[in-house]
């Protein structure tokens, strides 16, 4: 007890004990700096610069763009670009999807897989949401029946009664007898055109070409989105001047009339109008004669 009491004793001295830290000429052993001082003083300054020297330092790493120059630290304006690129990357995968979606039912409906009343933007876009095509309420006889009458109804008049409003001038395709007339009821989307061998066929107003091949059924086909979401689709031709992803202009020529690579020689062209996924009658803005 005694004993433990004596070196607290001795530590306190030792830390309060005064000394003096003096510095001389070494030649003239003149005094040139003197300081009290003891070695509580020194502990105590000691923790206080450390203390100070970790504040600024993390301050310095956190709210600084000194901490950019810090090897594992990125750049703030790096991270807001590549964050904005992702969400632009993200949104225009999601675009070419629905876009490439939508020229596959455009595709199949021209290789005759599918009727022309299943291919349109809005039925595309339910699609992809996965909408349930019928609630799950419970219905009578009578509203059953009444909902068969509506849709078998709607199956032709909803064509028949769009009329669209185009903004713009269309000009014919090509010059001709118009031999088969637009008829939905018959599945005739569009008209034939009686033309010779190697007619010009051109483009009725500018856009840009979604489709140019040839198709087993059809020959070379084009089909070109316009402005206010119309779409003309051009069969039966030969000869392609133009390449899918091409912008054309008004009256730029597309191909020739022909039949090459079919078994028939009919060299008429078949032609089609679509505005917002719906077929319309040629007729009402082009004259072909």
């Amino acid at each position: 007890m005694f004993g433990d009491r004596l070196k607290k004793q001795l530590l306190k001295e030792k830390l309060f004990t005064k000394n003096r830290l003096v510095i001389h000429n070494e030649d003239t052993f003149e005094e040139i700096f003197s300081l009290k001082l003891n070695l509580m003083n020194v502990f105590v300054v000691v923790t206080l610069s450390s203390i100070f020297l970790i504040a600024i330092t993390t301050y310095i790493i956190a709210f600084t763009p000194l901490r950019e120059y810090i090897p594992g630290y990125a750049s703030t304006d790096l991270k807001k670009e590549a964050t904005e690129l992702a969400l632009k990357s993200d949104s225009l995968a999601a675009n070419v999807a629905y876009n490439n979606q939508y020229l596959e039912g455009i595709k199949n409906v021209l290789n005759g897989k599918i009727e022309i009343a299943h291919i349109n933007k809005d039925s595309l876009l339910a699609s992809q949401k996965k909408i349930p095509d019928e609630l799950p309420t419970k219905a009578t006889p009578e509203e059953i029946e009444l909902r068969e009458q509506l849709l078998k109804d709607d199956k032709y008049n909803v064509f028949e009664s769009a009329k669209p409003k185009v903004g713009f001038v269309l000009f014919p395709p090509a010059k001709g007898t118009i031999t088969q007339k637009f008829n939905l009821q018959n599945k005739h989307s569009g008209v034939r055109i009686a033309l010779a061998k190697d007619t010009p066929i051109k483009a009725i107003a500018a856009g840009i070409v979604l489709f140019a091949d040839w198709t087993p059924n059809d020959g070379y086909v084009v089909i070109i989105k316009h402005k206010e979401d119309i779409i003309s689709i051009y069969k039966n031709m030969d000869d392609l001047t133009q390449s899918s992803g091409d912008a054309v202009k008004t009256g730029e020529v597309l191909g020739l009339a022909g039949s090459k690579g079919q078994i028939s020689k009919n060299t008429d062209l078949y032609f089609e109008l679509w505005k917002e996924g719906n077929p319309i009658n040629p007729t009402q803005f082009i004259a072909f004669d």
